[in-house]
């Protein structure tokens, strides 16, 4: 393979890489979709080696956006192109085969053979290709050793757990040498404790991927420790993209909001202050003129039972539901007066909730603490 335990995605001797010239060009994709029921338009691009994670709501697209990468969707229009080399664009009728593309799928379930060896499933790809039996199951065998599945070899996947099953599918998708390398909610599969080890491993391997990978999840936690850059579709359009710091520190929708665990709300800005209703304003540190959210965290809240001395940055709010979250109690608001339908989260202390004996439905008074708001251009 390569020098320094890269994972080369140039491809094995006598296994296609459709054409493609290692280390440029990357991904540039306009990937248009329409089902009539459902339209997908989303542009995508990424050079060799970057990891791009596509985040969104159930029934935003992701999928479908996979599945045309892979060529299983055909695209009704735009283009994608990998590496310099168009492999589909429906405007000038030009459509490679899913077969005939440079690209490795992980799917969700992995989709091991039952009746092969770990072995042979990672050898699978390269015969198919044409490779020959020895040395498809030399290469094969390097790539387990890589995964530290040496030892498991001869192991059938019902006998591996989630993570070594996981390698293998991982092993298996670049053992043809893809420029492209799809993952589908690679991590969904694993229980809790497993996906802390097993999301830690798979970022080792994807940092040292030479091409261009492409994550599909609706995790934020795998989207931040796998990506360099995250896409946000919801109904089938991007609407916030960038790196994970950057999208967390500024989301753009309700949904990206709720995945990075924030408060948001859209206002007009003037000065320190933005204006998010009639009689309602919040206060904040940073100046601005014109359209602007504002952000901040559940925990920036404070609650009580009669209206705070400081008026700044508080209003009348109802209790509409209570949960556990992690070592703290979330209160989930909605807000009352000139507030009047606001939804807010804040994270209290159990302590805090018995000392204000809160229970559904009680009226309460809001407040947020000015230097933990965040405004930003709408």
């Amino acid at each position: 393979m390569t020098e320094a335990g890269r994972l080369d995605a140039r491809g094995p001797a006598g296994v296609t890489d459709g054409g493609a010239t290692a280390g440029a060009g990357g991904l540039d994709a306009r990937l248009v979709v329409d089902r009539g029921d459902f339209a997908l338009d989303v542009t995508l691009g990424a050079r060799p080696g970057e990891v791009l994670a596509l985040l969104g709501p159930n029934g935003a697209g992701k999928t479908t956006a996979l599945r045309a990468l892979a060529g299983l969707t055909p695209l009704t229009g735009g283009h994608l192109r990998l590496d310099g080399e168009t492999l589909e664009e429906p405007a000038i009728r030009r459509r490679t085969a899913p077969e005939g593309r440079p690209v490795g799928v992980i799917f969700q379930d992995y989709l091991l053979f039952p009746h092969l060896t770990a072995l042979e499933n990672v050898a699978f790809g390269p015969r198919c290709h044409g490779m020959p039996r020895a040395a498809a199951r030399t290469l094969a065998a390097e790539l387990l050793d890589r995964m530290g599945l040496a030892d498991h070899a001869g192991t059938k996947p019902r006998r591996l757990s989630g993570g070594q099953a996981q390698r293998v599918a991982l092993a298996r998708a670049l053992a043809t040498g893809p420029r492209l390398l799809l993952l589908d909610e690679p991590l969904a599969a694993l229980d809790a404790r497993a996906r802390l080890d097993v999301r830690a491993e798979l970022r080792r391997h994807l940092a040292a991927f030479e091409a261009v990978a492409v994550l599909v999840t609706h995790d934020p936690l795998d989207a931040t420790v796998l990506a360099d850059r995250l896409v946000v579709i919801e109904n089938g359009r991007p609407v916030q993209q960038g790196t994970p710091a950057e999208v967390a520190r500024r989301p753009r929708t309700d949904y990206v909001a709720r995945l990075v665990g924030l408060n948001l709300y859209q206002g007009e800005a003037a000065g320190h202050t933005v204006r998010l209703a009639p009689g309602l304003g919040l206060a904040t540190t940073e100046t601005l003129q014109g359209a602007a959210f504002v952000a901040f965290p559940p925990s920036a809240v404070t609650l009580h039972r009669e209206r705070p001395d400081r008026g700044e940055n508080a209003w009348p709010a109802e209790v509409a539901g209570m949960e556990s979250h992690g070592d703290r109690i979330r209160v989930a608001l909605t807000g009352a007066g000139p507030a009047a339908g606001l939804p807010l989260a804040a994270d209290l202390t159990a302590v805090a909730v018995a000392e204000l004996t809160l229970a559904l439905g009680d009226a309460v008074w809001v407040s947020v603490g000015l230097t933990e708001t965040h405004a930003y251009p709408a």
